[in-house]
């Protein structure tokens, strides 16, 4: 929320700094995201009055022109502007002037001609964003006046509202903070009385089961025109755009008080006004110059005819005000929250009334506002008479709607003391929780209706400690030692499972846990509905349910990252995955790869894409000591693995079909991996904890083996009868060849030959070519159980 200072000033006495006063409210809980100055204080820039102008003799766009400054003499100036013309008054930059980006305003000649200073336009003056020709001043605007009389210098502050504050959302509700923060008090508005007639108001009806109250009442013999200067800066220094008095009355008296309010042309009213609930594919031209179809949820204004307005977020276009009104219709309401909210996020319309609907308007505002505003429209447009006011609410009778109070709250003086750690006398206590607005009533405290987050006894309790100061309350160390739980944990098992990927080469992403029904359209994608928590209210379609997998963000992110020129994609997420059974969160990691795994340089010419090979390596590298792989033959990926923990599954790998990768704009394969980190944790060995050793002071030997071996026979067994062989001396095991030919030339086509080498070394001595021999031999004879033949 915007709010002027120069507004602010007008009810209750500032700090003395900008900077002091976005202290008090920051330490107040009252964050200022912004501050903006305004006006146009510029020595030597002054108001002067068009007198003449002519076409400049030796070019075409340009005029000279002939101002009076108020000096008694006319100053000639050369312009390129054409929107001006005799008689309109206009800003002056003399020369010696400096406008905003340090433009120094000097004397000179354009084409020949003499230029004594400039005219400029609202951008010029740093009023405007954007303007075209020269600043066309109000008539009134007193020759010769520096520009600064005109528009005066002013501070907007943009506050960040909570939602449980609904009561900030205004001018007065700042004041009133302010006030007490400061020991202050703040000064309302007040107005003119205007004798209210004995005629009755306009009939009111209301239609719909939500709760609302409503009132109307007609001001008649109106004169609708511009509005008052005072009234013009007020609104424009909040960002909004005056248009007439009756309309900007109901613009000062939303941000003034907080309560919206809308006008009606009662000429353009037929009958009843009827609040009621919308009617499915019910149109209405908003005043924003848009047709809206509306449905049974949404709230309207109706009269016995059509819709005059959508309740709480828009009037309609074809019952407003214009220059022809001479008899308005003043609504004042208050409209359940959620129904406004529903109705402004479903048509996307966002407004200064809806934004206050959407969070709860004051009913102590809806009941108090009318007289002030009745007072003030009748005060601008010269109403000959204003009707008494019509009131109407949905489930209680008005008086008994009127007489309904806030709950009490009570509040024990010791129990203040206990919790802020300091004696606040109750005499401060009374002062502040008055200034609040709070009712000392028997029992405790009575919270005004603007305060709905004023519950509890220690909601009170705080409001008196943003009074006091934080920086009043002594600071206490008192700390005891707390043991690492399984939530301390599994963050640490995360953030270092997060470091290992990163060493690997990874890049981690983040993607959005609200996912389509049927992501990315891949089978292996797909979870049964059953399985999967819905959205009731979707605002997308490609949000609908709680991603059931990590598959469809990384896999878009592979999509994304190719479409954007990308010639590899490594990435890694760790996040939560959900599903109906309990406890229906569940943290999984998983890895994309595509494309080659190092970049392209002049030294090292880009090598060949990630394969399934890489994908397990990987895996093995960052999860540890106890993961093997098992083939699926059920997936649906090309290839697939099973991914386990000490023998029990805890996540999947796999490579998609050329069809998905290219759906994917992949021109390499694409290779996938999600582990259920709860499964794999759980699997995991208790001691399996990190181990450290010496490193090897004395040298390594290596020795190759060669063999045909079996199509069926895999690596895993070749390296698990190496491993259980418990040779003390053996150090490593690599295979780094494989080949096969399905025409039996070279090598049998049901065989293949296979190559490793395997490394040698003692952490005690330098081993001898005997002992290494030795090893070898025996290690040569234990994988002849395998049924393999050695190649000598």
């Amino acid at each position: 929320m915007k709010v002027s200072l120069n507004w602010l000033r007008e009810l209750v006495e500032l700090p003395p700094t900008v900077p002091a006063l976005v202290d008090l409210l920051t330490m107040a809980g009252v964050e200022v995201e912004g501050i903006e100055s305004r006006g146009a204080d510029f020595p030597f820039v002054v108001v002067c009055q068009l007198v003449s102008q002519e076409k400049h003799p030796n070019a075409d766009r340009l005029n000279v022109c002939q101002v009076d400054e108020g000096t008694g003499t006319l100053r000639q100036i050369v312009t390129g502007a054409s929107n001006q013309k005799v008689g309109d008054k206009i800003p002056l930059a003399q020369p010696g002037a400096v406008l905003p980006g340090n433009f120094k305003i000097k004397a000179g000649k354009l084409r020949d001609v003499d230029s004594n200073g400039m005219l400029c336009s609202a951008k010029e003056l740093n009023l405007a964003e954007d303007a075209e020709g020269l600043f066309i001043l109000p008539a009134d605007a007193r020759i010769g006046a520096p520009i600064a009389e005109v528009f005066k210098a002013d501070t907007i502050l943009d506050l960040e509202v909570t939602p449980n504050r609904p009561d900030l959302l205004s001018v007065w509700g700042i004041a009133t903070e302010i006030a007490v923060l400061t020991g202050k008090k703040a000064a309302r508005c007040e107005w003119e009385d205007f004798e209210i007639s004995d005629t009755a108001g306009p009939a009111v009806a209301i239609e719909t089961a939500s709760p609302t109250y409503y009132t109307a009442s007609l001001l008649s013999g109106c004169k609708i025109g511009p509005s008052p200067d005072w009234l013009r800066e007020k609104l424009e220094s909040v960002g909004l755009r005056a248009i007439s008095n009756a309309v900007d009355v109901t613009n000062y008296i939303l941000q003034y008080s907080g309560q919206p309010c809308h006008i009606f042309d009662a000429a353009k009213v037929r009958g009843t006004i009827r609040v009621r609930d919308a009617r499915d594919g019910e149109t209405i031209l908003a005043l924003d110059g848009k047709n809206y179809t509306l449905a049974a949820e949404d709230i309207v204004i109706a009269d016995d005819e059509k819709a005059l307005a959508i309740a709480g977020v828009m009037g309609g276009e074809e019952s407003g005000v214009t220059e022809a009104t001479t008899d308005v219709i003043l609504e004042i309401a208050n409209f359940e929250p959620r129904r406004i909210r529903r109705t402004a996020r479903r048509l996307g319309i966002t407004t200064d009334s809806s934004y206050r609907f959407e969070r709860g308007v004051d009913i102590g505002a809806s009941l108090s506002m009318w007289p002030m505003t009745v007072k003030l429209l009748a005060k601008l447009t010269g109403a000959a008479s204003a009707s008494k006011v019509s009131e109407a609410t949905t489930t209680l009778e008005v008086e008994e709607f009127k007489a309904q109070s806030q709950p009490l709250i009570a509040l024990r003086h010791d129990r203040v003391s206990a919790l802020l750690g300091i004696e606040v006398p109750g005499s401060r206590i009374a002062e502040i929780l008055t200034g609040f607005g709070l009712r000392k009533v028997d029992g405790g405290w009575q919270p005004p209706s603007r305060r709905p987050d004023l519950t509890r006894e220690v909601d009170l309790i705080e409001e008196i400690a943003r009074v006091v100061g934080m920086d009043a309350i002594p600071a206490k160390v008192q700390a005891r030692f707390a043991g690492a739980s399984g939530t301390d944990r599994n963050y640490d098992r995360s953030m270092a499972l997060r470091r290992a990927f990163a060493a690997l080469g990874l890049h981690e992403a983040r993607s959005i846990t609200l996912v389509p029904s049927t992501p990315l359209g891949l089978a292996y994608t797909q979870t049964a509905p059953e399985n999967c928590l819905r959205v009731k209210n979707p605002m997308l379609e490609e949000q609908v349910v709680l991603r059931p997998a990590l598959v469809h963000g990384l896999l878009t992110a592979v999509r994304e990252n190719y479409r954007a020129g990308a010639k590899s994609v490594r990435l890694f997420e760790i996040g939560r995955v959900f599903g109906t059974q309990r406890p229906e969160e569940f943290l999984h990691a998983a890895i994309a790869l595509s494309g080659s795994l190092s970049e392209r340089t002049w030294r090292s010419p880009e090598g060949g894409n990630a394969e399934l090979s890489d994908l397990k390596a990987m895996l093995s590298a960052a999860l540890g000591a106890g993961i093997t792989f098992e083939n699926d033959t059920n997936s649906a990926l090309a290839l697939a693995l099973i991914v386990k923990m000490n023998g029990k599954p805890c996540g999947f790998a796999g490579q998609l079909w050329p069809a998905d990768a290219r759906a994917l704009d992949s021109a390499a394969p694409v290779l996938f991996a999600e582990i259920d980190l709860a499964a794999m944790w759980k699997a995991s060995s208790p001691d399996a904890a990190k181990k450290y050793r010496e490193i090897p002071r004395f040298p390594a030997t290596t020795r190759d083996i060669a063999m045909l071996a079996p199509l069926t026979l895999g690596h895993a067994q070749i390296a698990d009868t190496l491993a259980k062989a418990s040779e003390p001396l053996l150090a490593g095991v690599e295979l780094f060849d494989v080949f096969t030919d399905a025409t039996g030339a070279k090598v049998p086509a049901d065989q293949k030959s296979v190559a490793y080498s395997l490394t040698y070394r003692s952490i005690e001595r330098t081993l001898t070519a005997d002992e290494v021999n030795a090893a070898h031999t025996r290690l040569k004879d234990r994988l002849k159980s395998l049924g393999v033949t050695l190649r000598e």
